[in-house]
């Protein structure tokens, strides 16, 4: 089953030929930055199942663990769309929100959960 995730004006798209290998809700507050939200929901894939289309701009960053991530969002609008974090260089990682697919597989892991609102609910 394929999905394609895309920025809110539509510019940057990614389509998964595959289902996710993880979906996971991310406390940091650098994602919490990166979304303006509590967290961050990331839906993993192998590279080799994502291919991105239109025009993208990129950021690098450390992340909390230390390894670097790089981040790629639209020129246009702005909408953080997919990045490749650099420790697991198989894996793409795509934002759910991007989906707009209120069917989309739940996440099953948090992270960071040091930095979660006390009001976010834990997983499970």
């Amino acid at each position: 089953m394929a999905r394609t995730a895309s920025c809110a004006c539509g510019g940057l798209r990614v389509t998964c030929a595959a289902e996710p290998i993880l979906v996971v809700q991310c406390h940091c507050l650098a994602c919490q930055r990166r979304t303006g939200s509590p967290y961050g929901v990331a839906a993993l894939f192998r590279r080799g199942d994502v291919l991105a289309e239109g025009p993208g701009r990129s950021h690098e960053r450390p992340s909390d663990s230390g390894s670097s991530v790089l981040f790629h969002f639209c020129p246009r609008c702005g909408s953080s769309v997919f990045w490749e974090p650099r420790r697991r260089p198989d894996v793409v990682a795509v934002a759910v929100g991007a989906f707009a697919d209120p069917d989309f597989p739940a996440p099953t892991q948090a992270i960071h959960a040091q930095h979660r609102h006390p009001w976010v609910g834990d997983l499970g």
